[in-house]
């Protein structure tokens, strides 16, 4: 998964794509390493899919922004708007059920 500057996140909201996912971690967070192993196979099973991921430490105002309250934190944008925040991970087969619910 491609590491975002606030900029790539701003532009990847704003543009073409209907569903736009961004993963936030923090590098010394156990549980993080964990989740993005699983959006790590997750990216995989869904290759079209336009994902991103962002160290939470270098964005402390887009996390205030969308009230994200913990890390690891999946942001799912559809058309532009947050449409949901999910912070547990569970499984890949869970990821993905919830990500192809969306569209």
């Amino acid at each position: 998964m491609q590491e975002w500057s606030q900029q790539d996140i701003e532009e990847a909201i704003s543009g073409e794509e209907k569903t736009i996912l961004i993963y936030l971690y923090t590098p010394m967070c156990g549980t993080c390493q964990m989740a993005g192993k699983m959006l790590a196979v997750t990216e995989q099973l869904l290759p079209g899919q336009k994902m991103g991921k962002a160290d939470l430490n270098y964005m402390p105002l887009l996390a205030e922004k969308w009230g994200v309250e913990s890390v690891p934190c999946l942001l799912i944008f559809r058309k532009g708007t947050l449409h949901e925040k999910l912070y547990a991970f569970r499984s890949v087969p869970y990821l993905l059920d919830k990500i192809r619910s969306i569209d």
